[in-house]
């Protein structure tokens, strides 16, 4: 069986097409907005949201049926509309470099998206290869309870906290420990995290 090769990407500054202006694309769109990618929705007419997001300058919209220049550049291509061939026809025309995800077609796509749970820094994606969507979305909605809100702020204390212990502390043992610490309930649960790394980063020394 061949399987998926998972990975996170940086798409800052880079042109993103998401071909279509429905609900579909809507959603594309949304899971997009906070990458820093450029993102361009290509389609006549768009749904109210999809027009309420350009109006505050967040995505560009061309107002017109989709061409192969469309396509010049994009790191990424969403074929999203409800028009199976415009969809194909977009994969057809995409360079050999380029990654296309159709979504009608999955097994004809280069990447999908999997259910995913953001927590601040904290991200966590479930995918099942196509077996089954409904229990990828079952597994997140596990997932969203056993990590709450509380890892929005955690995540940025580990964060602080690990860049302080790699640039502050020389002994690698001393480090390890304050870095193995700080993964813990008591400083998930913790009202203050600085204050208790700084007792425990006395008591180590």
């Amino acid at each position: 069986m061949r399987t998926n090769y998972p990975i996170m990407l940086q798409l800052g500054g880079k042109k993103v097409v998401v071909i279509g202006g429905g609900k579909v694309a809507e959603r594309k769109v949304h899971g997009l907005l906070d990458t820093g990618a450029r993102i361009i929705v290509i389609s006549p007419e768009a749904t109210r949201e999809l027009q309420a997001i350009f109006a505050q300058g967040r995505i560009d919209w061309k107002k017109k049926t989709f061409s192969a220049e469309d396509l010049q550049d994009a790191a990424l291509i969403f074929a999203a509309t409800d028009d199976r061939d415009i969809n194909h026809s977009v994969k057809s025309l995409a360079g050999k470099h380029q990654l296309v995800t159709i979504a009608d077609d999955p097994d004809l796509s280069d990447f999908h998206l999997p259910a995913h749970v953001q927590r601040g820094r904290l991200s966590i994606a479930v995918s099942t290869g196509g077996a089954s969507p409904i229990l990828a979305k079952k597994v997140r909605e596990v997932l969203e309870q056993q990590f709450d809100e509380r890892y929005d702020e955690y995540l940025e204390f580990l964060y602080t906290t690990r860049q302080w212990i790699l640039k502050e502390v020389d002994d690698p043992a001393l480090k390890r420990k304050l870095l193995t610490a700080i993964v813990s309930k008591e400083f998930l649960n913790s009202q203050n995290r600085t204050a208790d790394f700084q007792r425990l980063y006395q008591e180590l020394t």
